[in-house]
């Protein structure tokens, strides 16, 4: 067969008009539904002229027909066919007298001698610009270069069968195709129930120490294993994906078995600032420590909300808790301007508040743990502040009741905070070892310390606000 006559072939088996069918014995014992051409066979099974026998090899592909005139060539095949192929008998077509039905000797073969036969412009082997996967059983080879060489063929790494230039996958293809996919998704299923069923064993064995009452709890209320298995999961979407949260100098925190203190500004009508520093600290710093935050007395006689608050890690703002979670090497987090920070007007925007009368650095100074000043960019603006009821706030008994641009002119839906960017940024540590617990009563000292790290983190806002782009991209 020429190449002439398999490119006029593949033109023909697309036309419009023509719907018949193969029929050809597959590997799989079905019969083969590709498009079939006019001598009955699809491109995959067509016979090769070297399968006829030896008695009749017929005249040469290239030999002029005696029977047909020039030009007449494409007539004649359309009519009888290639010369030297018989057509497929469950078709009726006919063939040259005296000639024996040839069959393929596997659809591998034939694929083999098809990708030796490229149409012009297109380099042999490379039908539809694909490397074809291995056959089953069978390792993929490098193709054939012009170039003599002694080493073995490279084999290749399988790829994932795509449709041919048509759009239609051949016979070759739909085995490889169901071969490479049989493999995959026996891998994949098997890795998704292997991580399926691990989840569900961790997640059975969490609740029966929960109902059991299996799990260790900290003196004043703090649940490791709830926090980082129920808390810090539910926290992570606010902080990765709707704020976006940018923490900066995460290792400046002490590493794991030394103390801290970590002051950062209040903001934000709700205090979600506190929520995503303590996810900032664990997720970010390379020991993955917890920040026990001093809350408020509101805040921890909330039903529900005061509990949970607890197991969180959160403890009275009392000097006694702070001094006894910083001797035992915790990273104990508070927020100085307390209310008056977080529930500020827009307006006010980012110009800290009063610090109160310093008891932190007393707390420090007493345990000589060192103040990692905190600056916390893109909380203000999740509620922003216009107003303030002050007559529910007396009635509810809580500090403010806060009015802001979705709340509560959108009912319900203005309780969804918008979704700035952040950025969480912990400076440089002040050291306080070096002035000696006794130095914890000296008020000009504890001012001084106290008014550096209120400026301190003043500055390092400024400096943030200034490098933002924009405050929800």
């Amino acid at each position: 067969m020429s190449e002439a006559d398999v490119i006029d072939l593949d033109g023909r088996r697309r036309g419009p008009g023509d719907g018949a069918r193969c029929g050809a014995p597959t590997t799989t014992g079905r019969p083969c539904r590709n498009r079939a051409g006019p001598t009955g066979y699809c491109r995959v099974h067509e016979p090769d002229p070297g399968d006829e026998p030896p008695h009749d090899p017929g005249p040469a592909p290239d030999a002029p027909d005696p029977d047909v005139a020039p030009g007449d060539e494409p007539r004649a095949i359309a009519r009888h066919g290639p010369r030297g192929v018989r057509g497929h008998p469950a078709r009726g077509s006919r063939g040259r007298p005296g000639a024996t039905p040839a069959t393929p000797r596997s659809s591998r073969e034939a694929v083999e001698r098809f990708d030796r036969i490229a149409p012009p412009g297109r380099p042999a082997g490379a039908r539809a610009g694909r490397a074809r996967a291995p056959w089953r059983g069978q390792a993929a080879t490098a193709p054939p270069t012009d170039a003599p060489t002694d080493a073995p063929p490279t084999p290749l790494a399988p790829t994932p069968v795509a449709p041919g230039a048509d759009g239609r996958a051949d016979a070759g293809d739909a085995q490889d195709a169901s071969a490479w996919d049989a493999n995959d998704a026996s891998a994949w299923a098997a890795g998704d129930a292997g991580s399926w069923s691990e989840a569900a064993s961790e997640a059975l064995a969490f609740l029966r120490r929960r109902l059991t009452g299996d799990y260790a709890v900290d003196p004043l209320g703090f649940d490791r294993e709830l926090t980082e298995q129920v808390m810090l999961p539910l926290a992570r979407p606010l902080y990765r994906d709707w704020w976006r949260v940018r923490a900066l100098g995460v290792d400046r925190v002490p590493p794991a078995g030394e103390a801290a203190l970590v002051v950062a500004n209040h903001a934000g009508t709700l205090p979600f600032d506190a929520i995503m520093t303590k996810v900032a600290l664990h997720d970010e710093h390379p020991d993955q420590r917890h920040l026990r935050e001093l809350a408020a007395d509101l805040a921890l006689r909330t039903p529900v909300l005061g509990h949970l608050a607890r197991k969180f890690g959160d403890t009275l703002a009392h000097d006694d808790d702070a001094e006894w979670m910083l001797r035992r090497g915790d990273v104990v987090g508070v927020w100085p301007e307390g209310f008056k920070g977080v529930g500020k007007r827009y307006r006010d925007r980012y110009k800290l508040q009063r610090f109160g009368r310093g008891g932190f650095v007393q707390v420090a100074l007493r345990t000589g743990a060192p103040i990692v000043p905190t600056a916390i960019v893109g909380s203000e603006e999740i509620y922003p502040m216009i107003g303030d009821v002050r007559v529910l706030a007396r009635l509810l008994g809580t500090p403010y009741f806060p009015v802001t641009w979705t709340f509560p002119w959108l009912g319900p839906l203005g309780l969804i905070p918008l979704p700035s960017r952040w950025i969480i940024e912990f400076g440089e540590p002040i050291d306080t070892s070096a002035y000696g617990p006794e130095a914890a009563d000296d008020a000009m000292l504890v001012f001084e310390l106290t008014d550096r790290v209120r400026d301190t983190i003043q500055q390092m806002l400024y400096r943030n606000l200034m490098g933002r782009r924009s405050v929800f991209l």
